[in-house]
């Protein structure tokens, strides 16, 4: 079934809004502790409910992603549509670059998600006809960084294969391997559902859930409007208190 059937894909929507309010909340708690306003305070890059919250929330965002290439590739969106939407992402991902340096200098953003999406966008859009051998080129993304790592991949200029033997010190890291693996299997598991289940992505929503599909078709606008707000206004609170 094709996906031109639809009008709207409310549940895939859904999903997408899912991942962005997890990822607020994980924003917030973040920023209150760097603010000292979480007590006791927290290890966000070694406790391992931080690790494994951020984890899933990310790969949640990037199976949507892939979710989201295989509809566009079935409403036979051509490539000047893809590109003015790729160059947003890569726009603010210039302006996350561009914020993260003026807050954190020593540790400022060169490849986090907006930048890996980029990245991984188009390869994932050249690699879709292959359908059905997306599954075994997921789990190769996926398993290859922890099967071979080589200390020439942790020079800044090649430290985004995510091939590297120490993490770079920076505020969001998100490697193209494994990264591109869960955005692979969005893909193809966005493929086998619009040609088989087409309806467990465009059926209806429950009432109480509509809004998380309305969150998530402005995804990009807000996970770039969030973080200054909540940045800026935690730092009056903090300056109000003094």
């Amino acid at each position: 079934m094709s996906r031109r059937v639809f009008d709207r894909f409310d549940r895939l929507d859904a999903l997408r809004g899912l991942a962005i309010v997890w990822m607020a909340a994980y924003h917030f708690a973040f920023d209150l502790n760097h603010f000292g306003l979480l007590q006791p305070r927290q290890a966000p890059n070694a406790d391992p409910l931080w690790i494994v919250n951020r984890t899933l929330i990310l790969g949640l965002f990037l199976f949507c992603a892939g979710l989201g290439q295989a509809v566009a590739l079935d409403a036979a969106q051509g490539w000047p549509r893809f590109w003015r939407r790729w160059a947003q992402v890569a726009v603010c991902a210039a302006l996350v670059s561009l914020g993260s340096w003026l807050a954190f200098p020593y540790s400022w953003i060169h490849f986090g998600v907006l930048h890996a999406l980029c990245v991984m966008l188009i390869a994932a859009r050249l690699l879709a006809p292959l359908r059905a051998a997306l599954w075994p080129l997921a789990a190769a993304a996926l398993a290859l960084p922890a099967l071979w790592r080589h200390e020439i991949f942790n020079g800044s200029w090649l430290s985004w294969t995510g091939l590297v033997t120490r993490k770079p010190i920076t505020e969001d890291y998100v490697p193209l391997l494994p990264w591109f693996g869960v955005l692979l299997l969005g893909l193809a598991a966005g493929q086998w559902l619009l040609a088989h289940r087409p309806q467990w992505l465009a059926g209806a929503l429950p009432r109480p859930l509509q809004p998380l599909a309305a969150l998530g078709r402005w995804s990009l606008t807000f996970y770039m409007l969030h973080q200054p707000v909540f940045f800026g206004l935690l730092m009056l609170w903090v300056q109000f208190k003094r």
